[in-house]
Formats: C-alpha cells, sequence, structure tokens
C-alpha cells in the first residue's frame, strides 16, 4: 500500500520542472513543421482561388467554411481514437501518428495548390476536394500533436516553456511563409506553376521538423485504457461538464478568429489600401522581431502573475493597437507599421499561453470525472479552433463580395473602408468580447491546477 509520505513524495517529483532544452526545442520544431504546411493554406489559399484558379471570392470563402467545418468533425474522430488506442507499444501513443502522417500531408499541402485546366464547376469542385483532404491529413498529425504536451509534463512551468518553443516554432512559420512565398513564386513568369513549385519545397523542410519532433520528445503520463464500451461517450460527456474547457473554447472561437482573420485579409489590405502588394514580407519580418521579447516577456510574465492573467494582459495591448489602426494610424505607412507591430507583440501573448491552458484542462476534467482524455479533449478544443478559422476563411470571402471587391482592378472608396473595417475593427471587437468572457469566467490560476495535480497524485491517478 502506497503511504500518504510515497504519495506527496511522488507529486513533488511529477511537479518538479524536468524538460531539457533540447526536447522542449524539438516539440517546438514540430508546430514549425506544422506550419509549412498549414500556414499556406491559411494565407495564400483565398488570394491563389481568386487569383490564380479563377473562382470567385464568395466560393473561395464557401471552401474554407465547409472544409473546415468538415474537419472539425474529422478532429473529434481522430481525438477519439487517439484516445481509444490501447497496447501502443514504445513508439507511443501520440508520436505514430507524427511520423507516418507527415509525408501524406506534405503532398496533401502541395497538391492544393495545383490549379487544373477545368470549367468553373469543375474548379470550384477542385478546390472543395484538395483542401478538405488537405484538412484531414493535417489533423491525423496537429491532434496528436497538440495531445502529445499533457503527457511530456504536467508540471506549469515546463508547461509554459512548451508553449512558448511551441509559439516560437508557429511564429517562425508564419514568418518564413510571409517572407518567401510571394518572391519564390515571382522568379516564375507563370504564378500558377510558381505557388506548387514554393509550397512543396516548403513542405518538405516541414516533414524533416516533424522527424525532429518525433525523435526527440518523450511521452511520460499516458494512461493505457482498458477496453471498456462507451469509454468515448463518458469522456465526451465529462468534457461537456468541464466548465473551464467551455470558457476557453468560446474565449479561442473569437481570439483565433480575429487573428485569421487579419492573415486572411492582409493581402488585399496591403495591395489595395497600402497600395504595397509586398508589404506581407515586411510586416512578418516585424511580427517575427518582436516574438522573441514577447515570448520572454511571457514567460517572465507568467511567473510573477499566472498564465490567466498574463492572456489578459496580451489581448488588452492587442485590442487598443488594432482600435488605435482603425481610427488614426491605418492609412499611413510609417505609423501602421509601428501600431500593427506593436499590437503584434501583444497577441504573441495570449497564443502562447493558451497551449498550456488546454494541457491544464485535461487534468481539470480527469480531476472532476476520474477520466484523463488528452485525445479528445485536445481534439475537441481544436474543433473550436477549426470553426473559427472556417469563419475566418469565409468572412473575408464574403465580406470581399459585399463590399465590391473586383480582383486586380482598382478598388472603390466603399471597398477600402470595407477592407479597413475587416482587418482592424472585426478582429479587435472580437477581442473584445472574448477578454470579458474569459475573465470572469475561466476558473482556473496556476495555484488552482498546482492544488488538482496535487490531488490526483493522492488518488495516484497520474
Amino acid at each position: 500500500m502506497t503511504t500518504n509520505k510515497n504519495k506527496q513524495k511522488k507529486f513533488e517529483e511529477i511537479g518538479t520542472p524536468k524538460l531539457k532544452f533540447r526536447e522542449k526545442l524539438s516539440y517546438g520544431l514540430g508546430d514549425l513543421g506544422n506550419g509549412m504546411m498549414f500556414d499556406m493554406g491559411q494565407i495564400y489559399l483565398l488570394k491563389f482561388f481568386t487569383d490564380i484558379l479563377g473562382i470567385s471570392a464568395f466560393y473561395g470563402g464557401l471552401v474554407f467554411l465547409v472544409s473546415k467545418i468538415f474537419d472539425a468533425f474529422v478532429d473529434t474522430g481522430v481525438g477519439t481514437y487517439v484516445d481509444s488506442r490501447s497496447n501502443f507499444g514504445k513508439r507511443g501513443k501520440f508520436r505514430p501518428f507524427i511520423l507516418y502522417g507527415t509525408v501524406p500531408l506534405a503532398i496533401c499541402t502541395v497538391v492544393s495548390f495545383i490549379s487544373p485546366n477545368l470549367d468553373q464547376t469543375g474548379k470550384v469542385i477542385w478546390a472543395f476536394a484538395t483542401y478538405m483532404l488537405f484538412n484531414a491529413a493535417y489533423s491525423f498529425v496537429n491532434i496528436p500533436y497538440g495531445s502529445l504536451s499533457a503527457s511530456m509534463t504536467v508540471n506549469s512551468e515546463d508547461r509554459t516553456q512548451l508553449s512558448v518553443y511551441r509559439n516560437l516554432g508557429s511564429q517562425a512559420a508564419l514568418f518564413v511563409a510571409g517572407i518567401v512565398v510571394i518572391p519564390m513564386v515571382n522568379h516564375f513568369p507563370n504564378h500558377a506553376i510558381g505557388y506548387p513549385v514554393a509550397v512543396a519545397l516548403l513542405a518538405i523542410v516541414g516533414v524533416i521538423l516533424h522527424l525532429i519532433c518525433y525523435k526527440n520528445v518523450k511521452e511520460r503520463y499516458v494512461i493505457q485504457r482498458p477496453k471498456e464500451k462507451g469509454m468515448g461517450k463518458k469522456a465526451f460527456i465529462s468534457l461537456l461538464k468541464n466548465g473551464a474547457f467551455a470558457v476557453l473554447a468560446i474565449y479561442t472561437l473569437l481570439t483565433i478568429m480575429a487573428m485569421f482573420l487579419k492573415q486572411s485579409s492582409q493581402l488585399y489590405y496591403f495591395q489595395y489600401v497600402m497600395d504595397a502588394p509586398n508589404l506581407v514580407g515586411l510586416v512578418s519580418t516585424l511580427n517575427f522581431v518582436v516574438l522573441i521579447p514577447g515570448l520572454f516577456l511571457t514567460t517572465l510574465l507568467s511567473k510573477k502573475v499566472g498564465k490567466k492573467k498574463t492572456a489578459i494582459i496580451g489581448i488588452i495591448g492587442f485590442i487598443i493597437c488594432e482600435f488605435l489602426n482603425f481610427i488614426f494610424f491605418g492609412n499611413q505607412m510609417t505609423t501602421f507599421l509601428i501600431v500593427n507591430t506593436i499590437s503584434s507583440f501583444f497577441i504573441v501573448i495570449p497564443n502562447t499561453v493558451t497551449w498550456a491552458f488546454i494541457a491544464d484542462v485535461v487534468e481539470y476534467g480527469q480531476w472532476k470525472s476520474g477520466i484523463r482524455s488528452e485525445g479528445i479533449t485536445y481534439s475537441s478544443y481544436s474543433f473550436t479552433r477549426k470553426i473559427s478559422q472556417a469563419l475566418a476563411g469565409f468572412i473575408p470571402g464574403l465580406a470581399l463580395t459585399m463590399i465590391g471587391y473586383q480582383p486586380n482592378v482598382a478598388q472603390s472608396a466603399e471597398t477600402l473602408e470595407g477592407l479597413k473595417i475587416l482587418f482592424f475593427l472585426v478582429p479587435g471587437i472580437g477581442c473584445l468580447i472574448a477578454l470579458f468572457i474569459f475573465l470572469f469566467g475561466y476558473p482556473l490560476t496556476d495555484k488552482r491546477h498546482k492544488q488538482i495535480v496535487k490531488e490526483l497524485a493522492i488518488r495516484e491517478e497520474i
């Protein structure tokens, strides 16, 4: 029988930070690999659909909406399958999906940027089919990757560090995508060839980074469930009763939608409002420059005031900057770049600690229900993110149609004002609503989570 003294010792051991630099870096490189493929679609695919493939902005947006909703359901299926696995071997519960899924994902990424010579109906069908296939392939890599962090450590400081390295990888991918894709494409006189070549080169890099992640991370806290009928249903029911997850999901829906709205609309804003179609490279560079200071401040604030207050500070700073750019500075190059860079600095903070929140929610749900479900929890959280991405892909396409956007021609004054609202005001308002929901609704502080982990250790459930 385990004595209380031994249980306390176990808690102290699992609560001590233990992850080495190499493992944290390798985990972050996994998300850099994700971004080498995912960011291609999120940043460039809508413009590829409208300007290269030749479908309307409305149908381009509809492809994002339908595909992301489809993918949200794929996520839950993948999460359920991952959690239901038993008797998994030495490769672990989550890591094999990264190993075996990366090459198919790379292929699907390239295929989504191919523009066959079809009629309009055929082009729309092609866009739907290839992007839905890409999203399904991405789910089979990303859901296990995201679930992996909860099995690597239960220590709050380690989880914050994993989130820091993950966001570093994610933002580095955005930087690379923003800085190299357009110049690479412009090397080709035919952009219909340039896009798939550029995307293929980055996808190969993504495969290499996934393999580094697979090799160098370790699963430590994994429960191998016995076969039990209805366990997946029980896990979903327990998740629905998880108040921390519900608040985090709504907060994420709004904040991620805001972030991806900016990514989806920035090419249009830079080209037609700022008259600088290549500005995305400079903006991506500036965003990357402030990344390291942002990650440093995130780590410092998390230690001083905890993850929840840290996220709140970051989201407030982002909201203020978006409103300042909309009202005063968004039309003038220098002031826009200054305020937009400060905005990017602040959004690094909540985007970083978000990944630590979802790992904490796993223990919160286990503490309440007795069921530990990393895969279902993360896939359900990813479901929310995919819905937000769907809206972020559909809203620009719908908005471009509503404000009278016509590709590759000078835009009317009304269209230019509409682009400004889409790029600044809508993300700012969405994050303002998210701020109030999270501030008053999210119950988990670092202190509360530490107490929950202690109770789980005493109950011998981790």
